[in-house]
């Protein structure tokens, strides 16, 4: 589902920008945890951002942002969802690409020159760690918001499809239930005025999206009847996964792209 690096990310830019205050920042990510903490994950990371390194105690959210308005100024941050095999956005291979690679998502200051990515540590607790980045990668690629529609759009076909090529609902009758409880157990995202619609309702489709995928491929090997059979349901359950990925991280950049060029 979305997730803390796809508020942050929004938010951050449009707390750079002007348009947002650090407090609404800061409430924005009270959904994702009770609690959220920050500290940088080496030396040499503390050194370039203030942060706190290993073995100190871990600083705030708020100091995080401090930290970002030092090296950014008025910039803007790039939503990393990496994946096995799907490595877009990030800016090469480092401990920032690897962290970020691990937890399936992350948050790029490119002018910053660091990333974080966050992490649960404990029971309503999340750490947001920072790792230096000294060479940012290529830009992204630019993915419009009506392609990822479009893209996203007939992945909720293929979804179907999958699921009843797969035997899930046969296997699993309740399976409709499951999806509609999954979506109500998301937290709510908050998001900042002046946010598309167009990329709010991109956003929630790939939640609609996500929810199925998790309802199709949970009780692993779930509804397969075999090992060849639960092969052939990742492999088609696999481009709906990175459509989702893609169309979060077009809804965020369009979103971000309308937040900074407001006048102020």
């Amino acid at each position: 589902m979305s997730c803390a690096s796809t508020t942050f990310a929004v938010w951050a830019s449009a707390w750079l920008a002007g348009s947002a205050a650090p407090d609404d920042v800061l409430d924005a990510l009270a959904p994702w945890s009770e609690a959220h903490d920050v500290l940088a994950a080496d030396d040499v990371t503390a050194a370039a951002t203030g942060l706190p390194g290993p073995g100190s105690a871990p600083t705030s959210t708020a100091m995080l942002l401090a930290a970002v308005r030092r090296g950014a100024g008025r910039g803007q941050a790039r939503l990393v969802l990496p994946a096995p095999g799907d490595v877009r956005g990030l800016p090469g291979p480092g401990p920032f690409s690897d962290a970020a690679i691990t937890a399936g998502e992350g948050v790029l200051f490119a002018d910053a020159g660091f990333g974080v990515v966050p992490s649960p540590i404990a029971d309503g607790v999340v750490r947001w760690t920072a790792h230096a980045v000294a060479d940012p990668g290529p830009v992204p690629e630019y993915v419009a918001l009506n392609e990822a529609e479009r893209e996203l759009r007939g992945q909720v076909r293929a979804a179907a499809a999958a699921l009843t090529d797969l035997g899930v609902a046969r296997h699993r009758p309740g399976v409709r239930e499951e999806i509609a409880a999954w979506l109500r157990r998301r937290p709510q995202a908050l998001w900042p005025g002046g946010m598309p619609p167009q990329a709010l309702r991109v956003l929630q489709q790939a939640d609609e999206v996500d929810a199925i995928l998790s309802a199709a491929s949970g009780d692993e090997p779930g509804g397969a009847l075999s090992a060849s059979a639960a092969v052939a349901r990742s492999d088609a359950l696999r481009p709906i996964a990175t459509a989702v990925r893609v169309a979060r991280r077009a809804a965020v950049a369009e979103a971000v792209r309308v937040l900074v060029s407001v006048p102020r």
